[in-house]
């Protein structure tokens, strides 16, 4: 399987009221965009998995990174290395989610970005979004089957959420 696939983050700013430019509005922007070639070197990834999931009130969603997950054309995807993930908290139908996701710990859990011994991210509140790349040959982390290949989204009680993730991996 071949990808090729571009990570973009960008802030657009307008302020209204004097400034040191001296108009009555100011603007800013940034823009950040990273394409990822085909391979399993820097800047590169050979893996993308992208879904919407679902995790059950009070619950966790355990994602096995390692041969479990298929991507979208049924290929079972085994990940070494971790270069990319996006999390958005709201459904692929634009609906709104209640209840916040929280990324970490679990059994044999993916450390990689999240360092230290009882490693989270979040609350990812309903309409929020978490996103954290490294192109650079080390990835996010190596990823080991059976003792660090569970990626954790724990759902705080209340409802069902469903979510979106993309994660870009190389499989080297």
């Amino acid at each position: 399987m071949t990808i090729d696939a571009t990570l973009k983050a960008s802030i657009s700013v307008s302020q209204a009221g004097s400034n040191a430019f001296g108009g009555p509005t100011w603007s800013g922007a940034f823009e950040f965009l990273k394409n990822f070639a085909n391979g399993v070197a820097a800047d590169q990834a050979d893996i993308a998995y992208v879904a919407e999931r679902t995790v059950t009130t009070g619950a966790n969603d355990d994602i096995d990174l390692a041969g479990v997950l298929a991507d979208a054309l049924g290929t079972t995807l085994t990940m070494a290395k971790l270069v990319a993930m996006l999390l958005i908290n709201r459904q692929k139908d634009g609906t709104a989610n209640t209840t916040n996701l929280t990324i970490g710990l679990g059994t044999n859990p993916f450390l990689g970005f999240l360092g230290g011994t009882v490693p989270t991210i979040g609350p990812i509140t309903p309409g929020g979004v978490f996103m954290v790349s490294n192109p650079a040959l080390a990835g996010l982390g190596s990823i080991t089957g059976a003792s660090n290949d569970i990626l954790r989204v724990a759902n705080s009680a209340g409802a069902t959420n469903k979510y979106l993730i993309a994660l870009l991996a190389r499989s080297a």
